[in-house]
């Protein structure tokens, strides 16, 4: 595996950088595990001191922090910066709230005269986080912020393409008063990720990433017994119903498909839309595309960025020709996309039918899939049609008929009148093929915590 810094749009290799070795590896564990001994008793005033620091810096040195993550992966810089202010509030988050959120519980007895029971939360020790290259800062933010806070320490295993960015944020939590060994960025190599995990002093892995990548890490860690939290694929349906505000719902479709180039897991893949209005839908939503401007992603004027890598460009369009192939139509639209760059076309995938394997894949780039409705009923059906369950959207003119609909769509989470959307204090993870555990706000500070029970009994108490 090369860690390397390759520019999408230009194609040009700025750095490289050597894998760790196994013996760098074990160093990193030996830190992280005297880094916990110390940290897991610190106060929460002490933790929320060192993560507002890290807010506090993000927003600083904003533009700084964004040039890295458009050139390593290619992402627009306003998105870039959009990147470095939701990690900044992630961080902030926890910097309120986490005291508050671990606060021990007291739990309701049948006979309390017996005595009081009552639940406190304590950290579980080093944990292993491996993230993706499609948001390099939010992937990192959203783990370690609520489990630093929560007194647990951290390795990090990031994608080998942003290897930069990983530094980047080791050199944050430092500056950030962090101690040393509780954060570590690690160019670890596939196979040291076992290493890591068969470690006793590793006590869990939260991944974010493909569901082969999922797969492969989840055996490893029950394997040896570990906790681990899986945030998988996605393949989000785009709900649209007959009284939908169309302008508006068409405008949202357009952003929700191609924002950072399409490579979101829970981007809006997959429009469904009722007969009654699909023909107006996909005649705007093709004129909405065909704005899209595609090229220098540093430069204000571009709208669609370039994806992350010529592989990963060149295997979407190797995708969209299967498709076709399979019996799907398939429409290029808009101006030619630059040579230069890891362009992709945007392409509107129609007629997939239920033979198709294509209905079933996650197309991760600027390529939609239509889908047309007999009616709302339908639109359920199709929106669960498919291995993953992780975001979805409604767009209705009825927002509590819209709310209702969404009850009926199997996902971890469900937006009315807005595409799946990421922010600080929402919850974020999904079900089945899109993998299992939540991160932020509570349920995600909660994934690597002993739950423990402390029951004070009267020593009287009958047994």
């Amino acid at each position: 595996m090369a860690y390397a810094t390759t520019n999408p749009y230009t194609g040009e290799v700025l750095k490289t950088f050597p894998d760790a070795t196994d013996a760098d590896v074990m160093l990193a564990i030996d830190n992280a595990h005297k880094a916990f001994l110390s940290w897991r008793e610190t106060s929460f005033a002490d933790r929320a001191k060192v993560m507002q620091k890290a807010a506090d810096l993000l927003r600083r040195d904003s533009e700084g922090y964004a040039r890295i993550l458009t050139t390593e992966m290619g992402k627009l810089l306003a998105e870039a910066k959009a990147e470095v202010e939701l990690s900044a509030e992630i961080f902030e988050y926890y910097a309120a709230h986490a005291e508050k959120l671990l606060a021990p519980e007291a739990l309701p007895v049948a006979n309390p005269a017996e005595g009081k029971a009552m639940l406190v939360h304590e950290p579980l020790g080093v944990l292993l986080c491996i993230e993706p290259w499609n948001f390099p800062y939010y992937q990192i933010a959203r783990i370690i912020a609520p489990q630093l806070s929560a007194g647990n320490t951290t390795l990090l295993k990031h994608a080998s393409n942003v290897p930069q960015s990983a530094a980047a944020f080791e050199n944050l939590m430092k500056e950030a008063g962090l101690p040393d060994g509780a954060f570590k960025n690690l160019y670890a190599t596939r196979s040291q990720i076992e290493l890591i995990l068969n470690d006793p002093r590793v006590h869990g892995v939260a991944l974010t990433g493909s569901e082969g990548a999922g797969s492969v890490v989840a055996a490893q860690a029950g394997k040896a017994l570990k906790k681990s939290t899986m945030e998988l694929g996605g393949a989000d349906a785009f709900v649209v119903l007959a009284d939908a505000d169309m302008k508006k719902t068409v405008d949202w479709a357009v952003f929700g498909r191609h924002w950072n180039g399409g490579q979101v897991c829970v981007s809006s893949k997959r429009m469904i839309i009722v007969d009654e209005v699909y023909d107006a839908f996909l005649e705007r939503y093709r004129k909405g595309v065909a704005n899209l401007v595609a090229g220098d992603p540093l430069d204000a004027k571009t709208t669609l960025a370039p994806l992350s890598s010529q592989g990963a460009a060149d295997e979407i369009k190797d995708k969209i020709r299967q498709a076709a192939a399979l019996g799907a139509k398939a429409e290029e639209v808009g101006p030619s996309v630059p040579n230069q760059g890891a362009f992709v076309q945007p392409t509107i995938l129609t007629d997939v039918g239920e033979d198709n394997p294509a209905r079933y894949w996650e197309f991760f780039g600027p390529v939609s899939m239509l889908f047309r409705a007999k009616d709302e009923d339908d639109a359920v059906r199709i929106a669960n049609d498919s291995p993953f369950g992780l975001g979805g959207s409604v767009f209705t003119a009825d927002t509590a008929h819209g709310a209702e609909v969404a009850k009926k769509i199997s996902t971890g989470m469900v937006f009315v009148n807005h595409p799946t959307m990421v922010k600080a204090d929402l919850p974020f993870g999904g079900v089945r093929r899109s993998g299992y555990g939540r991160e932020l706000i509570g349920l995600g500070i909660k994934e690597f915590v002993n739950h423990k029970l402390i029951d004070v009994v009267d020593i009287d108490a009958p047994f």
